[in-house]
């Protein structure tokens, strides 16, 4: 058992270094353990193949603090090593199949590696008995070890932009099923008609870590029957007439670049594979929603590079936070009825944020109103803000009482050239301490889900064998193949197997939140302590600010 730091919120439990069953069942132990009795401030427990990550959703004051209370758990129910309570014994679930062609276009190629002929690889795979290891990747996607050792076969070396909804593939030496349209990498050797991710049930990811899973062939005409029956979009999933004719919204008239609805993102869906999602730069949504009187996590508008232009149908009181579009940030603006908020392109910075009174009031979907794109999930039907989109907002009416300002030192000192303090990550020692002197630039390849940083001749890591997948975080800082580094955001996903070279500080994600193509980034590795304390101080101004703001706003 190792117990190390996923940053300043998150702890990571290494529970073995293999990817097996008995691992499997210790780890699925420990997380029975910690979702019976949670620690403090506990907002998510998450099982990968050989560990465990615990996150904390306010900061705890030292990690040896939650170290020392860890080791004790964990050693009551395993004994040390082995589980010493019974593991909860997975489903047995079966799966539809159909090989082959259309359905699986890489067969043949896979066919060849192995040296089998198609119908081989067929039957050698649907006899498999498959342990689900991990969620992760996408909403709903298992990884699922178990393959027969004969049908191994390296992930394409060009990866598809679009997968199909449903398609089952082989990577290396383990099989999985795309639960949503995405891009991918691996082999695809045929297609199931079950929908393996739904927000319409009470359970959205049909499997879980420690089912078994076994695979049925059926033909392409049963999968066109089955296909009518499990793709009916549930009504909570549709816009209708009348959530379309908001009387009191806003109206989109330019939709900006990349403009969202945002809160503070999804708590408690790690183990399905949903990433928090939320404002990139949390700390501007929190800010400007206090400004106008809302909780921290009401929904609001995130936006990109380019704003959007919208006309208000009734009185309110918004505020901005985040890069600079040309209008007064960080103080609450008096908006009538009419009123139209045109933000052109940013200034500097990357991403503004509006907060409206009252909030955006869109469905929350997995308690979240957040909008997480690639999977069609949350905000305005799980995409980004169009032209006509009326948006609908609740009707408060608050006032402004007196002349005041927010302390500047609460905001973040944003810039085009920024020092990112991190905590060393579980491979940091793996590589050239140099990497603390590189200065690396922003690549135009960046999104909501990471930033990717150009520099010197790449990293290259020291060790070469091949890593299990661990949880990662907003923040971690993941190495690739070409040695040219990643800073995971916001929709990053929940596992990751590349080398983990750091962790960004909480404190510092507004920064990588603003910085735009071309900016500069170094990083400085600060003790572990260093952050928590930042972190408690930035939570105890922001609690100053929330007292404050309340006999300001009525």
């Amino acid at each position: 058992m190792l117990i190390t730091p996923l940053g300043d919120s998150a702890v990571v439990i290494r529970l073995g270094e293999g990817v097996d069953a008995k691992t499997s069942a210790v780890v699925r132990t420990v997380v029975r353990e910690l979702e019976r009795d949670p620690l403090v401030g506990m907002s998510d427990v998450f099982p990968a193949y050989s560990s465990v990550a615990i996150f904390f959703q306010q900061p705890r004051e030292s990690f040896a603090e939650v170290q020392r209370e860890l080791e004790v758990r964990v050693r009551r129910v395993t004994g040390g090593g082995e589980a010493a309570m019974p593991a909860v014994p997975g489903r047995n679930v079966e799966i539809p199949i159909c090989y082959g062609g259309a359905f699986g276009p890489d067969l043949d190629a896979v066919a060849q590696h192995t040296r089998l002929t198609s119908d081989e690889v067929i039957a050698a795979h649907r006899g498999g008995n498959y342990l689900v290891h991990a969620i992760g990747f996408l909403p709903g996607f298992p990884y699922l070890g178990g393959l027969p050792p004969q049908l191994a076969t390296p992930r394409r070396s060009t990866p598809r932009e679009k997968v199909p909804a449903g398609a089952v593939g082989i990577g290396g030496a383990q099989t999985g099923v795309y639960p949503i349209a995405s891009p991918g990498g691996w082999n695809l050797i045929g297609q199931t008609p079950l929908r393996l991710f739904d927000v319409a049930r009470a359970e959205p990811a049909r499997l879980q870590a420690g089912d078994r899973v076994t695979f049925r062939e059926i033909s392409a005409e049963d999968f066109a029957r089955l296909s009518v029956e499990a793709q009916t979009i549930p009504p909570e999933m549709s816009v209708d007439a009348e959530r379309a004719a908001v009387a009191d919204g806003i109206e989109v008239i330019k939709a900006g670049m990349m403009t969202t609805v945002q809160d503070l993102g999804r708590v408690g869906h790690r183990r399905e594979g949903v990433p928090i999602s939320g404002a990139v730069d949390s700390l501007a949504m929190r800010v400007a929603n206090l400004l106008v009187g809302n909780e921290e996590n009401a929904a609001g508008i995130e936006f990109t590079l380019v704003g959007p232009e919208l006309t208000f149908r009734t009185d309110t009181l918004v505020a901005l936070g985040g890069a600079d579009f040309g209008v007064p940030r960080w103080k609450p603006l008096r908006i009538r009825a009419g009123d139209t908020l045109s933000l052109g392109p940013a200034r500097s910075g990357c991403r503004g944020y509006l907060a409206v009174a009252g909030g955006i009031n869109v469905e929350p979907v997995l308690g979240s109103r957040s909008t997480y794109v690639r999977a069609q999930l949350g905000g305005w039907d799980g995409r980004a803000l169009r032209a006509g989109d009326v948006l609908p907002v609740a009707r408060v009416t608050r006032r402004v009482h007196g002349r005041w300002r927010i302390d500047p030192r609460i905001i973040p000192a944003y810039g085009a050239d920024v020092v990112l303090r991190v905590s060393a990550g579980a491979h940091a020692a793996e590589f050239d301490p140099a990497w603390q002197t590189t200065a690396f630039r922003v690549s135009p390849q960046s999104d909501r889900m990471g930033i990717r940083l150009q520099g010197g001749h790449g990293l290259v890591r020291a060790g070469e064998a091949e890593l299990v997948s661990m949880p990662i975080a907003p923040g971690t800082v993941q190495v690739p193949p070409d040695g040219q580094p990643i800073v995971l955001l916001a929709d990053a996903q929940t596992i990751g197997g590349y080398p983990q070279l750091a962790q960004v500080a909480t404190i510092d994600l507004p920064l990588v939140a603003q910085l735009r193509p071309g900016d500069i980034v170094r990083f400085q590795e600060v003790a572990l302590e260093e952050t928590y304390h930042l972190l408690n101080v930035r939570e105890r101004a922001l609690r100053l600010l929330r007292q404050g703001l309340a006999q300001k706003l009525a």
